[in-house]
């Protein structure tokens, strides 16, 4: 059985996270709790199927096998209450490509996105690349710090143009899991004015009881017919270095829009490995996941009895995903000042909450999706930094 929750040193590897320290914090001396992939082992039950495929010499073309599909199906309706069909999936090599395809698929340039800020950057980035129009339509933060969709604001900007809405649930980096009702009256929004959905899910199996992810092709029939359901491996079983998620698309006309534009970029179907790898993680790897989410529970709490007690730095708690959006306003320091704080005083590398939107100004996104020793030893890191400069 796995040891979820094992110290794993990935310094001397590729890791992204590791070897962009110098470029990105200007130092090689922070522990690097950035980018959204977990210092903890891939499932065993994944590596020894890639063991196995390795006793075959031949690493040639390979396509996805109807089996690997079946398997992602047989984990959505287990874990979701979802049937999806092998029929309306594809293979993609990551959730930002798909994104970037339906964009070019389901809207023409100049038409507008809408994009729900702060949120994961390369929704702004897939926008303006393919030369269509930003429509912000940023979220409402409560005094819990609750965040929450604005349909109000977001009645008042729709256009003719409006044609797309990129949706983010569970929401990163807020840590958001959308209930039913809120994702039903955004739905109703989008229906009302004509505007098709592009889902990312790809953080719908890392959410906390009593919180429960809802698909949203699954609210209705007529959203069901206008959603594109991105989802994947890369979070859910720390696979993201094998370049394989999926897009579901139930309604026949728009899957076929999409694939024939899938076809212009030629993603093709990926590499031999992958395909083993996501095939044994979605139909062998629920004892893994089921331990994992006890892991990032202690983690979570961690998180949250920390901040509780740490009066500059406060979080609403994430409901979802294993990241953590700290609100360090009251520390009073600008946005360049306060991730040279993190990486100087601290020696930590997060991400710094503009890049997620204007709105992220003076938040940090911190991965706490490492062992327990770590994320301990990273929060007294920022306690003693915030005693020796005076904010506690």
């Amino acid at each position: 059985m796995d040891e979820v929750g094992r110290f794993i040193d990935r310094s001397n590897t590729n890791a992204e996270k590791y070897t962009l320290r110098q470029k990105l914090f200007g130092t090689d001396e922070v522990t690097p709790m950035w980018v959204a992939d977990m210092d903890l082992a891939t499932p065993a039950c994944v590596l020894n199927a890639l063991k196995e495929r390795l006793e075959h010499p031949v690493m040639g073309y390979e396509i996805m096998k109807r089996s690997g599909f079946e398997a992602q199906c047989a984990w959505v309706k287990s874990h979701h209450g979802l049937e999806i069909s092998p029929e309306w999936l594809s293979y993609s090599p990551s959730v930002v490509a798909s994104i970037g395809c339906a964009i070019r698929a389901f809207s023409e340039e100049g038409d507008e996105v809408i994009v729900q800020s702060p949120v994961y950057p390369p929704f702004y980035d897939m926008v303006r690349i393919n030369k269509r129009t930003l429509l912000l339509n940023p979220l409402h933060r409560d005094r819990e710090g609750m965040y929450r969709f604005d349909l109000d604001d977001l009645r008042s900007k729709i256009t003719p143009k409006t044609k797309l809405l990129l949706l983010c649930s569970p929401h990163n980096p807020v840590g958001r899991v959308w209930s039913p009702e809120e994702l039903r009256a955004l739905g109703e929004v989008c229906l009302e004015h004509g505007i098709r959905i592009v889902s990312d899910e790809i953080h719908c199996d890392i959410v906390y009881p009593p919180h429960k992810h809802t698909p949203f092709a699954s609210l209705s029939p007529e959203l069901f017919a206008s959603t594109v359901t991105l989802m994947g491996p890369g979070k859910t079983f720390n696979m993201a270095g094998f370049s394989i998620s999926t897009v579901c698309i139930g309604d026949e006309r728009m899957r076929d829009l999409f694939n024939h534009e899938r076809m212009r970029v030629h993603f093709g179907d990926g590499a031999a490995l992958s395909h083993v790898a996501f095939e044994s993680a979605y139909r062998d790897g629920g004892t893994w996941h089921r331990e994992l989410m006890l892991h990032l529970g202690v983690n979570r709490s961690m998180m949250a009895a920390w901040c509780a007690s740490i009066p500059p730095i406060s979080h609403y708690s994430p409901e979802g995903s294993y990241l953590a959006w700290l609100d360090c306003r009251s520390l009073g320091l600008g946005d360049r000042q306060l991730r040279e704080f993190f990486a100087r005083e601290a020696g930590l590398g997060l991400s710094a909450g503009l890049g997620f939107g204007k709105e992220g100004s003076g938040f940090m996104r911190l991965n706490f999706a490492v062992s327990s020793a770590i994320l301990e030893e990273a929060l007294e890191k920022i306690e003693n930094a915030l005693q020796r400069s005076g904010y506690v």
